[in-house]
């Protein structure tokens, strides 16, 4: 006898399109368009953690929240795999990467996503 896993997370997919600062997030189609009209595709990852960080502006997020939230783990050992998806989150949605407004790192606790005031 085979036995089926359950899926891991029951929470419904959110969908829509977010409109914050300069970019959207584009949930259906997993992408970021900046205001150009450069789009960018993101893995799935990437488009979670992306999503979490636009949901929650202007909270800091922990390395132990994000770590559990997207990738389903209390494991902090080595959370290297989060700074490198907030790198390539950073190169999809900033103007200047290493200079980011809008994904900040708050040092030594986790991150924090702020929308540029108008």
């Amino acid at each position: 006898m085979v036995k089926r896993k359950a899926p891991r997370s029951s929470k419904p997919k959110p969908t829509g399109r977010l409109r914050v600062g300069g970019f959207s997030l584009d949930l259906d189609r997993r992408c970021v368009v900046r205001k150009d009209g450069n789009e960018q595709r993101l893995t799935p990852k990437q488009c979670a953690l992306l999503y979490t960080f636009i949901n929650r502006g202007g909270q800091v997020l922990t390395r132990r929240f994000l770590m559990k939230e997207i990738w389903e783990t209390d494991y902090l050992g080595d959370t290297r795999t989060l700074d490198v998806h907030v790198r390539w989150l950073r190169e999809k949605i900033e103007e200047e990467p290493s200079q980011p407004v809008y994904l900040r790192t708050v040092r030594g606790v986790g991150y924090r996503f702020e929308a540029p005031k108008r």
